[in-house]
């Protein structure tokens, strides 16, 4: 039998780093399978399903007006949970009256308008919590717009030669001057409100003087996604947008250079010619609310129901 020479180890296994490696590639390799796959499992995220839908609250030009209030009538009687309502009165009234008429109901927002005989005046929703505060905070900052649109107009009269456009232009800026003194003076020009109350609250609401009809959208969660349309006072059978028979032809009416304040003004804008408005989305409390939440022209058509009253989610 060979002897191995004294003092000398015995041969060792060589290393074997190549099967190592090779571990190390299946490893990575698994873990780039399994990120993949997974990555491919996970659900598309979801963004918000409202965005361009909009709910509207009233009654369309053409609806009937008793029609309307009988249906809102059943509708309140049926209602089982607190909601949101549409409050429109049997006529304008000034801001120092809303206190004790919207009393025990979370208010949310009013409507209003300068009732001129034979003058098409803007419809505009202010946002009011506080009352009458807000209203005729709101109403101030309307007559400073207002202000700002009747010497516009009045500009645009001076620098044209047409006799009918200049007449134009003219009477828009007779009509913006007279709204800016009836808001500065904090007119009767409130004919409806956003409310917010529990049933028994709301029938209350609407069997109060001056309260034309109560209108419960228990469909309605965001306030910047609903268009409100309160029927006008004047008008008793069927609605219709208020008349312009006092001003200029209709291929001359003038046009307003700042229709809509800037996002953000607490003063509200137009919801008459275009159904966008501001308006505020109050919580639970009323509290913490934003003031200036824009709302999207709606791109969903719209569904009646029974009474012409209006909901097109």
């Amino acid at each position: 039998m060979p002897r191995r020479p004294s003092g000398v180890d015995p041969p060792t296994a060589p290393p074997r780093p190549r099967r190592w490696l090779a571990g190390a590639a299946v490893f990575a390799v698994g873990a780039v399978l399994l990120t993949v796959g997974w990555a491919a499992r996970r659900p598309e995220p979801v963004g918000d399903r409202t965005v361009g839908q909009v709910t509207r609250v009233g009654v369309l030009p053409g609806d009937s007006l008793p029609g309307y209030a009988a249906t809102t009538r059943a509708e309140l009687a049926a209602l089982t949970a607190g909601a949101y309502a549409l409050v429109s009165f049997d006529r304008y009234l000034a801001p120092d009256r809303l206190p004790a008429l919207l009393a025990d109901v979370e208010v949310a927002a009013v409507v209003v308008r300068v009732p001129l005989p034979g003058r098409q005046t803007e419809v505009v929703r202010l946002p009011a919590q506080l009352l009458p505060q807000d209203v005729t905070a709101g109403m101030a900052g309307l007559a400073d717009r207002k202000d700002r649109e009747a010497a516009d107009q009045r500009h645009r009269a001076a620098g044209t030669a047409d006799p009918t456009t200049r007449q134009g232009y003219e009477s828009g800026a007779q009509v913006a001057a007279r709204e800016a003194a009836g808001y500065r003076s904090a007119c009767a020009c409130v004919y409806a409100a956003v409310v917010r109350a529990a049933p028994a609250a709301l029938r209350a609401l609407a069997g109060r003087d001056d309260v034309r009809a109560l209108d419960p959208a228990p469909e309605v969660t965001r306030l910047d996604r609903t268009v409100f349309l309160p029927p006008l006072p004047e008008q008793r059978d069927v609605a219709r947008p208020p008349a312009d028979t006092a001003g200029p032809p209709a291929d001359q009416a003038s046009t307003p250079a700042d229709p809509a304040p800037t996002p953000g003004a607490a003063m509200g804008d137009s919801s008459e010619g275009a159904p966008g408005v501001t308006a505020p989305v109050p919580s639970s409390t009323g509290a913490g609310s934003d003031r200036s939440v824009p709302t999207p022209a709606p791109t969903s058509p719209d569904s009646r129901r029974s009474g012409s009253s209006v909901r097109s989610p």
